[in-house]
């Protein structure tokens, strides 16, 4: 399990680019007697084993973050997708030594683009999850959230939207300011007037300019063009609904006061977590039944978001949880220097095959 570990974590690939990591991936399953199917327009694969109904999906997320390394930018396995690519693997294969002991299909997803917030969607697009009754994903956890070994049988993820946008007017003579608009103090007015948006106390939520560009070299022109980024979080789908038509209003407002267009898109919608009750508690006794009781913990609310969420928005019918992995992961996710207890891939192996085995149950 090290091996292929740390395989994937030192062959790390950013979103849309996970071809070698799709590659290696399939020459491993096939090698063992598996026949991988690779999707039709996008990296990645899935796998399965058994036959009939019910379907019990496993998904394993294949994207790395790009970032800055010791002064380098590179794919960086931070978030801990190498790790839940090791564990659904190893999943299958322990899986396929027990195919008698289970009635059903089990397959697994290898998805690619979770960091973009749209590789679930494509996943769906190519048809794999239409007929399928569960769904499983796994996500390691700092050590501020759960202590290694415990885990939870669901994560509360929050909704997630970015929107891109852009300030259209026109550059004019530093001299001459009443000749047109300032790009930059509109961007102000924006920032400025996003802390005025108020949703109820009960609902987490925040909304901050996290991108701003405009201006040239010349300091004598004052840039009229600018274009600007918003990152907005709520902790359910009906603030994020709330939210979306608020910023909506306020930037039509502003460009009508201020007389200068103000384009923008919605972009990586990401749905707050949509716990199915029924697989949470297959995988509440999937803990108990390998790890113990005194190793569970209830379902965890955290901020962060999740593009698996897409499945169950996309097909509702699935019912569909995340396993909370304690990992010990340091300092945290993103972190470039993240590590994590390499003991939590067995667990997570267990917990797994486990939480199938129940769902599938004879």
């Amino acid at each position: 399990m090290e091996v292929l570990w740390n395989h994937l974590h030192t062959h790390a690939e950013i979103s849309w680019k996970e071809v070698e990591t799709t590659n290696y991936l399939v020459a491993l399953f096939k090698k063992s007697g598996f026949h991988p199917v690779r999707f039709q327009h996008i990296p990645g694969f899935y796998v399965e084993i058994g036959n009939d109904k019910p379907v019990v999906g496993l998904r394993a997320d294949m994207d790395a973050l790009w970032q800055e390394v010791d002064g380098e930018h590179q794919a960086n396995h931070s978030c801990g997708h190498d790790a839940h690519m090791t564990i659904v693997t190893e999943a299958m294969h322990l899986l396929k030594k027990m195919e008698g002991d289970f009635s059903g299909t089990i397959r697994a997803i290898f998805q690619p683009a979770e960091e973009l917030g749209n590789g679930a969607n494509r996943v769906v697009e190519e048809g794999i999850i239409d007929d399928m009754d569960y769904l499983f994903g796994i996500h390691l956890r700092p050590k501020s959230e759960i202590g290694f070994p415990n885990c939870a049988p669901g994560i509360q993820h929050g909704a997630c939207l970015f929107v891109k946008g852009e300030i259209k007017g026109e550059d004019h003579h530093g001299a001459r300011p009443h000749e047109g608009i300032n790009a930059i103090e509109v961007g102000g007015i924006i920032q400025q007037h996003l802390k005025n948006i108020h949703i109820s106390p009960f609902i987490p939520a925040s909304i901050k300019m996290t991108n701003f560009h405009a201006g040239t070299d010349n300091f004598n022109i004052i840039p009229g063009k600018a274009t600007f980024g918003l990152d907005i979080r709520s902790q359910t789908n009906e603030g994020m609904t709330f939210l979306k038509g608020e910023i909506s209003r306020l930037l039509e407002h502003i460009s009508n006061i201020y007389n200068v267009p103000i384009e923008y898109e919605l972009i990586d919608d990401v749905p707050a977590a949509m716990i199915n009750p029924e697989a949470e508690k297959i995988m509440e006794q999937a803990i108990i039944h390998t790890l113990g009781k005194n190793a569970l913990v209830s379902t965890i609310e955290t901020p962060g978001s999740d593009d698996f969420h897409y499945y169950t928005a996309n097909r509702p019918q699935v019912k569909a949880t995340m396993l909370a992995l304690g990992a010990n992961v340091s300092p945290g996710l993103h972190h470039p220097h993240m590590t994590f207890n390499h003991e939590s891939l067995k667990n997570g192996v267990e917990v797994l095959v486990e939480a199938c085995m129940l769902a599938t149950k004879k």
